[in-house]
């Protein structure tokens, strides 16, 4: 048998929201909407050349992105998700033994892709709040320190930083670390004083955004992402990215979602507006619920969080636990909600 990296042995698994068949699915942070009208035509057009490849550098998707953002194409990377960006970044910046350092409960692959880019990953948990430490995480900083990973909103508390904490933390990080603002829930944000990450780029040289269109712009199951970032890193994303890893169709969902942003964004509003409402419903049952600016909210449950993500399939809903810290809690169509809503009420 071929011997394989030692390390691998303690990579920790990613684990996906589970589909239970005659249950709601409220686990993945996923829009209960199908993709636009328009953009499932697109993808029906795409697929009938799918026999060609598709674009290897994502011109056009990128040109309507630069175009979108108000920024150079040069400093934009498409790739096959957010996550996958991720790993891109630690692959294009970090050698063996250096160091990731990140939030901590957060986005459950930045562990991963730091241990499979041989970069040792440094968990900085939390604050009582459930918010970004960000004293600890700049004491966390080390000459080996490579990336910091900023997750605003964060997933799956769905707290954010505002803006004055965030310019401070950023003027603090020395230079030789690249500081990624992961901004995969932005579109549902409403609140002024969480700051748009690519209003800061200008500033801050060391800085790249990432975002997706998994979430706002429903099209999960096609693995589009992008990053926002100096021209030679979006050129270095580039060069270690997995050839064709975004598909035509997966291109052409893209663009046409970008024709048709006002709808999926008016469609976020509603999504974030319910999560919003769930939380209050579910503060209001007694529960501790922070303060969510996204489409889903965080119970803090420590060990009774398996409990009561079974209680809650018991009622037909899926949740998704992260045992032994809390359940995270996507808002679905209203109807769904209320099937949460009544199995929380009454979990004892």
């Amino acid at each position: 048998m071929t011997p394989l990296r030692p390390d691998l042995s303690s990579l920790p698994a990613y684990v996906a929201g589970r589909t239970v068949p005659g249950a709601v699915k409220l686990a993945s942070n996923e829009i209960a909407l199908p993709p636009h009208h328009r953009v499932q035509e697109a993808v029906a057009q795409a697929v009938a050349a799918g026999n060609r490849y598709p674009d290897i550098t994502v011109t056009t998707l990128s040109q309507r992105l630069a175009e979108h953002l108000g920024v150079g194409p040069e400093r934009i990377a498409v790739g096959c998700g957010s996550v996958a960006l991720c790993g891109q970044l630690v692959a294009a910046i970090c050698s063996p033994g250096d160091e990731v350092v990140f939030p901590w409960r957060s986005f459950e692959a930045y562990p991963i892709v730091s241990v499979i880019g041989h970069a040792t990953p440094v968990p900085v948990p939390n604050t009582a709040g459930h918010e970004h430490d960000l004293e600890a995480m700049l004491a966390a900083i080390t000459d080996r320190t490579r990336i910091v990973f900023v997750c605003n909103p964060n997933n799956p508390t769905g707290t954010a930083v505002r803006r004055r904490d965030l310019t401070d933390f950023m003027a603090r990080v020395p230079e030789h670390v690249l500081v990624v603002l992961d901004e995969a829930y932005r579109e549902f944000v409403a609140d002024e004083d969480v700051p748009d990450g690519l209003t800061l780029l200008d500033a801050h040289p060391h800085v790249a955004v990432l975002r997706t269109f998994s979430k706002a712009h429903r099209l999960a199951g096609l693995r589009v992402g992008y990053a926002v970032a100096p021209p030679d890193l979006a050129a270095a994303l580039k060069s270690v990215s997995v050839p064709f890893s975004v598909s035509a169709p997966a291109q052409a969902a893209a663009i046409a979602a970008l024709d048709v942003l006002d709808d999926l964004l008016a469609d976020a509003r509603a999504a974030a507006a319910e999560a919003r409402r769930m939380a209050d419903e579910l503060r209001g049952a007694g529960y501790e619920v922070p303060e969510t600016h996204a489409n889903f909210c965080w119970l803090p449950l420590g060990e009774r969080t398996q409990a009561f993500a079974e209680h809650a399939l018991d009622h037909k809903v899926v949740v998704r636990a992260f045992h032994p810290d809390g359940v995270r809690v996507t808002a679905g169509a209203p109807e769904e909600n209320e099937l949460l809503l009544d199995a929380a009420r009454s979990f004892g």
